[in-house]
């Protein structure tokens, strides 16, 4: 101490650290004001500006406050550089902390903002994360006098072993971010594996993805595995698709009376079912001639992956109705065997049934439809 402590320097640091204080008080108000009418407005950067200004600036006004108490007190020049150096480091690690969820924060708002980026993908969000807070911890180390060379040569040097220690670790999280980079699979996508798992994208962070299902079950899938697979993209180019419904006629019915009543069901069903796309044009094709029907394939439009169960289940019954209205018949397929008269009746299995050959005729119902044979 170079001179004696006195009643006015208690009184000094006493009015700086209650300045402080009320500083930090008054801009927390004044910044919770703002964070209301930051919610009003479209863009979401806001929020998050104002939310960690609310954290870093009254923690500021303290650190000040405190800064200009030690300055009037009669401290030893030893003890005034620790002082100064514990709030140096403590006001860099408040805003390392703050500027990570900033910058954290906006990255997320900009890739919600943009349909071709993911938006709910936290591997981008992690990454910038881990970034900030290593610079705020090399800046933290640099204050306190230590050198930061070597430790950089030292994490050089020990990053290759990492690296070979964490092969599948780090295919994942390259894997990752080549997937969201080529834009090819984003959260909200409905994808179908080789491999068979299905379902939503939920995210894709920096080891896995993971994928819920029709049945709300969650598939956790590594990125390594996602991008070497063969995949389905049900989403993209655009979230729209067609189903194919197949359905048969008999061989006597009006194939134009067919077409058109089935075209007016198809467009009756577009216009009427949730999820279905009204301007879908009716397609009806024809494409072939079956053992006791006419076969033909009905396209209907549907707005996403999960409204075709809907959509089909509606246009089946609609269909039936109308075709029972209309006379039209469907014909079910069936198999007549005809045997030769005066054989030994020997009991053989088939399929699904027992087939006989001698003085009988019976009926194979797992066969195909109509289809003749003669034993002899």
């Amino acid at each position: 101490m170079n001179r004696a402590l006195t009643l006015d320097d208690l009184v000094l640091a006493g009015i700086a650290l209650a300045a402080g204080l009320v500083l930090a008080f008054m801009s927390r108000t004044l910044l919770r004001w703002l964070a209301k009418h930051a919610k009003r407005t479209r863009w979401s950067g806001d929020d998050v500006i104002v939310d960690a200004l609310r954290s870093v600036v009254p923690w500021a006004a303290i650190t000040g406050g405190a800064a200009a108490a030690a300055a009037v007190l009669p401290l030893t020049r030893t003890v005034q550089h620790h002082v100064d150096e514990v709030l140096q480091v403590w006001l860099i690690v408040v805003v390392t902390f703050s500027a990570a969820r900033v910058i954290a924060g906006l990255v997320r708002s900009v890739t919600q903002s943009r349909s071709g980026v993911a938006g709910s993908a936290t591997i981008f969000v992690n990454i910038t994360r881990v970034l900030v807070l290593a610079i705020g911890f090399l800046v933290v180390l640099q204050t306190l006098g230590i050198s930061i060379a070597p430790l950089l040569t030292a994490l050089g040097v020990g990053g290759l072993a990492v690296a070979l220690a964490l092969q599948d670790t780090l295919a994942n999280l390259f894997a990752g971010i080549h997937i969201l980079a080529s834009k090819t699979v984003q959260p909200g996508d409905y994808i179908r594996l080789s491999s068979g798992e299905d379902g939503y994208v939920v995210d894709i962070n920096w080891r896995q993805t993971t994928v819920r299902q029709l049945s709300n079950n969650l598939v956790v899938i590594p990125n390594g595995q996602l991008a070497k697979a063969n995949m389905t993209n049900y989403t993209r180019p655009e979230q729209q698709l067609t189903v194919l419904v197949q359905v048969g006629v008999s061989y006597d019915s009006d194939l134009e009376h067919v077409e058109r009543v089935t075209g007016e069901v198809v467009a009756e069903t577009m216009a009427d079912v949730a999820g279905a796309v009204p301007d879908h044009e009716p397609a009806v094709r024809f494409h072939t001639f079956g053992d006791s029907r006419i076969g033909f394939t009905v396209i209907l439009g549907v707005g996403e992956f999960s409204d075709q169960y809907r959509i089909k289940h509606e246009f089946i019954k609609r269909l039936h109705r109308r075709y029972r209205a209309e006379g039209i018949r469907i014909p079910a397929p069936t198999r007549t065997v005809t045997v030769q008269q005066g054989g030994p009746v020997i009991p053989q299995q088939r399929g699904g049934g027992s087939v006989l050959t001698g003085d009988a005729a019976v009926v194979d119902q797992d066969g195909p439809a109509d289809r003749s044979s003669s034993r002899r």
